[in-house]
């Protein structure tokens, strides 16, 4: 397998919500690959804190502003070599039983969560697709296809999230542009510190889990560099859900385990990986292939 498979060397990387969560992680992630990565973030405070960290510059950016999203990206796409990535992560919640929602409520999630990526998809589209090329990433939420009382709007949000990756992917696949969103079951972030906040809900959503815990957003750094890199082996990923109701064990989580091997099959393989997580985890074709070359 190439040693330069995630590989974002001389790339130019954005990410809004950079300033905390998964946004921060995948910030940190696309650095590691060798990315040039602009943190934007609302506060830019955060944003700072996470250029630090990750050598990159912070921008202050509003996603519920089309403007500021524009100027951002049109900065970036400046830059030699152009904009090669774009991470959009914000999202908001407000968790309550749909007949008791507010007029502003809605208009608070849907600002955010749909609106607000429909202005990074409609931006970083349209910059990429002049350019012939480019990869951009969103995300939608384990919420896009199973719900619970209480998060109707937002499930709403997250599933239209995964309509426009779908349409936009479609649309700009002839130009040679990617896009494809990440949906993560429970993540620790600010986002769902209500839950956390009480063990006894936080438990419930944990038992619910393969790995009987949450997912750290670090954990979600794997698949934004899978996403991003655009090595041949993963070019023809488009209009992609990414989540783990596909049950995929993607190819840098199982080569780093050492369970794919090149030179096995992609039955040997998958019985490798069932053997150690069990029958209710799969390792698919798509990341097999990857894995090993096997295309």
């Amino acid at each position: 397998m190439p040693s330069d498979l995630f590989r974002l060397d001389n790339r130019n990387a954005v990410v809004i919500g950079a300033g905390s969560g998964i946004g921060r992680a995948a910030a940190e992630g696309l650095a590691a690959q060798g990315a040039k990565v602009y943190c934007g973030d609302v506060n830019l405070a955060t944003a700072t804190e996470t250029a630090r960290a990750c050598s990159g510059e912070a921008r202050q950016v509003d996603i519920t502003n089309g403007q500021s999203v524009h100027t951002l990206l049109r900065e970036v796409a400046g830059k030699p070599g152009g904009l090669h990535v774009v991470v959009s992560t914000p999202g908001v919640n407000v968790r309550k039983p749909i007949l008791n929602y507010t007029a502003e409520e809605f208009d608070k999630v849907i600002s955010v969560n749909l609106k607000g990526t429909l202005h990074v998809l409609r931006e970083a589209g349209a910059i990429m697709a002049g350019q012939g090329f480019g990869s951009i990433i969103v995300f939608s939420s384990i919420r896009s296809v199973t719900v619970e009382p209480g998060q109707g709007v937002y499930a709403a949000t997250k599933a239209g999230i995964v309509q426009m990756v779908r349409t936009l992917a479609a649309e700009l696949g002839p130009a040679g542009v990617r896009v494809n969103a990440i949906a993560p079951g429970i993540v620790e972030t600010p986002l769902t510190q209500q839950i956390k906040s009480h063990p006894e809900w936080y438990q419930a959503y944990a038992a619910k889990t393969v790995l009987g815990r949450w997912a750290r957003p670090e954990e979600i750094a794997g698949p934004v560099a899978f996403l991003a890199s655009d090595d041949h082996r993963r070019s023809f990923v488009r209009g992609w859900r990414m989540d783990r109701r596909r049950r995929e064990i993607l190819a840098a989580a199982v080569s780093r385990l050492g369970l794919c091997q090149v030179g096995q099959s992609f039955r040997q393989n998958q019985r490798t990986v069932r053997n150690r997580f069990g029958r209710g985890v799969l390792v698919g074709p798509m990341a097999h292939a990857a894995a090993t070359g096997n295309e």
